[in-house]
């Protein structure tokens, strides 16, 4: 994963800003393409063994600030001129161009200082206090409250993070480096083994919870939670199949171990008022695919939706609510409350409550929300659709809920 770190590099319309924005684009670039340069950077022989570390890319958006309304005076102001300029450098580096006015506090913290100085006969230095309230303090403000960092994907797809860093708030991201995220994880073992770290290489990698570790989640969990025992109940024709210490101990999708059972019989849903775990004959059983959820209110790793979200209250990306799982197409529809409607483009296998729904979009993370509610699996709407061919009055109940479009 790679928090991109986000360079606002204030153009003038000058040379100096003009290169200054080129080379940052150029070392951004560089730091999202380690594979084609080995993901390491040179430097001259003699300066630290003539060969250092990549560092972390730069994604630059140009910003022009305009600090004096030639409406107010008599004389030329090339300040529009020098917009167009700062632009056109915008344009040929293929980098965001934003401007910003802060006319009316250029004149009340620079100009009538740098009037009031003249007046008592002092020579003021207006350019000095320009920096202290004009570029470091409005322009510095702009600059960390407007332009969010973005959570993106890593280069090693395998080892990417992003699923459990998309809770993840926007202040801490911006204070945040991954120094791994644009390298594979053989490279990152091939750099151990060159600096002599051979005795981390052969560690096993660190996988599931951490708390549990090795030991039988469920002997685990009933060290801490009271058993509530319950049925083991086939969802298809209702049969009592076997007893379990408590539906919570199950996950859909999951393998159910039923006493006297040889085949295999897996969780399709839970009822928590009756503490009955049902259960389906196959892992492919439609009882187990649903393409509809709805989550809590969604984090959004920029703080807000994305643009088009807010502006046409639907949206195409993907999501995923296990790591490493093959990431699903879907189309978001926002809530009132800050809630979404997930429709996956196609049914996808054990969705379960409490699970977290994580968006993507063109290789960028854009946040996550818990799964709150589930829409019913293609069994139940394939019931649905048999009872209503069995009734000429039509179906008698609703199959679940869906999004209002």
């Amino acid at each position: 994963m790679l928090a991109a770190r986000h360079v606002v590099c204030a153009l003038s319309g000058g040379v100096d800003s003009a290169v200054a924005a080129l080379l940052l684009r150029r070392r951004g670039e560089a730091a999202v393409r380690p594979a084609a340069r080995d993901a390491w950077d040179s430097e001259p022989a003699g300066v630290s063994g003539g060969r250092r570390p990549l560092r972390a890319g730069y994604q630059v958006t140009g910003v022009f600030m305009k600090n004096w309304d030639s409406l107010d005076e008599h004389g030329v102001c090339t300040a529009d001129r020098d917009c167009e300029d700062a632009y056109k450098v915008c344009q040929i580096l293929d980098i965001p161009f934003h401007q910003v006015s802060y006319v009316k506090e250029y004149w009340n913290d620079v100009f009538s200082d740098f009037l009031n100085e003249y007046e008592r006969g002092r020579t003021p230095n207006p350019d000095i206090v320009c920096n202290k309230h004009i570029k470091f303090s409005c322009f510095y403000h702009y600059a960390v409250d407007n332009l969010a960092v973005k959570l993106l994907q890593a280069a090693d797809s395998f080892k990417d993070q992003t699923f459990f860093l998309s809770q993840v708030s926007q202040d801490a991201l911006r204070r945040t480096i991954f120094p791994l995220g644009g390298l594979t994880k053989d490279f990152v073992k091939k750099i151990a083994a060159e600096n002599r770290l051979h005795h981390v290489l052969q560690k096993k990698e660190s996988m599931g919870i951490c708390f549990v570790g090795k030991r039988n989640f469920e002997h685990f969990i009933l060290q801490y939670l009271q058993p509530r025992p319950g049925r083991f109940i086939s969802i298809e024709d209702n049969t009592v199949l076997g007893t379990h210490k408590g539906w919570f101990l199950y996950t859909l999708g999951q393998r159910a171990k039923i006493s006297g059972l040889r085949e295999p019989w897996y969780v399709v849903e839970k009822d928590a008022a009756k503490g009955d775990v049902l259960v389906a004959p196959r892992t492919d059983h439609p009882a187990l695919y649903r393409d509809l959820l709805r989550t809590s209110r969604v984090h959004w790793i920029a703080e807000e939706p994305p643009a088009a979200l807010v502006r046409d209250k639907m949206m195409e990306c993907h999501f995923r609510f296990r790591h490493q799982m093959a990431l699903v197409p879907c189309v978001l529809t926002l809530n009132q409350d800050g809630t979404v409607w997930v429709t996956a483009v196609k049914a996808v296998r054990a969705l379960a409550l409490g699970q977290f729904a994580v968006f993507y979009k063109g290789g960028e993370c854009l946040g996550s929300g818990k799964i709150l509610r589930l829409g019913p699996s293609a069994y139940t709407l394939q019931k649905g659709k048999s009872r209503a061919r069995a009734s000429p009055e039509g179906p008698s109940e609703d199959p679940g809920p869906r999004p209002a479009p």
